[in-house]
């Protein structure tokens, strides 16, 4: 599942397990301290910089991800870490500190560096999950309303205080429950920076409330899609693409690929 544990495994857990009748044995969270840095308040040119005090400000953000598989979706769950080369051994070992503290496992992973024996105590915590019971249950029920589904995720997973619809989106609420597709499950689409609709709001934020502006359906996909803050429905692309660094030489010649 792409982006965060909000976004990914959410629509992955309530949407397609749900339609598919699919049971997971375990969640692997995946998360690099550099990403955990930025939670923390650190700038994108700073991340190789050791920073332990905004990476415990961050890791906030991964035990809300964590607590979030355990106590709303009753799965088993680790922590992968994808080491980068300028994550220090004091900044890995205070990862594994609070994750310890939480409940949670974290597996360091080097596949980049190591190959597939960089993957290889990741996998041995993957065995141990899956022997573990769980408790799969979803965020919230289809015979809810649309409402109330809507407040199910935004309070359950995001920690928000409640979700406010503009004008637009409640005239389109009134459509699509007369058109009887209040039965459908929720496709939320949100930042992917903040467990908020405000990208701006790192870490684990509270005291916020989601803003739907727009709700529609997707008939052949089987859900409705509710879009919230200022997010777009497109494909998720670098603020930069490579697209800009590509070109070709008078002599034929490919240059700027990675």
């Amino acid at each position: 599942a792409g982006f965060g544990a909000d976004l990914g495994a959410e629509k992955f857990l309530d949407i397609k397990c749900r339609v598919a009748g699919l049971e997971p044995d375990a969640v692997v969270l995946v998360g690099t301290v550099r990403a955990l840095k930025m939670h923390g308040g650190v700038k994108k040119d700073d991340f190789k910089e050791e920073n332990l005090e905004a990476l415990e400000e961050g890791i906030k953000n991964l035990l809300q991800h964590v607590d979030n598989i355990q106590s709303v979706f009753g799965l088993p769950v680790a922590v992968a870490i994808n080491r980068f080369t300028a994550d220090t051994d004091r900044e890995i070992s205070l990862v594994h500190e609070k994750c310890s503290e939480f409940g949670v496992n974290v597996a360091l992973t080097d596949v980049w560096g190591q190959g597939g024996t960089g993957g290889t105590q990741l996998a041995e915590e993957i065995i141990k999950l899956c022997e573990r019971k769980s408790d799969f249950t979803f965020a919230y029920d289809l015979d809810s309303s649309i409402e109330e589904k809507l407040d199910a995720i935004a309070r359950r997973i995001y920690r928000a205080d409640g979700v406010n619809l503009t004008p637009n989106a409640h005239k389109q609420l009134a459509q699509l429950n007369d058109l009887g597709f209040d039965h459908l499950p929720i496709c939320m689409a949100k930042t992917q920076y903040s467990f908020s609709d405000n990208p701006a709001l790192l870490g684990a934020p509270k005291g916020f409330t989601i803003t739907v502006r727009n709700l529609k359906i997707s008939a052949g996909a089987g859900f409705i899609v509710a879009l919230t803050g200022e997010v777009m429905t497109m494909p998720g692309l670098p603020k930069v693409p490579s697209a800009e660094s590509i070109d070709v030489t008078d002599d034929g010649v490919i240059t700027g690929l990675f």
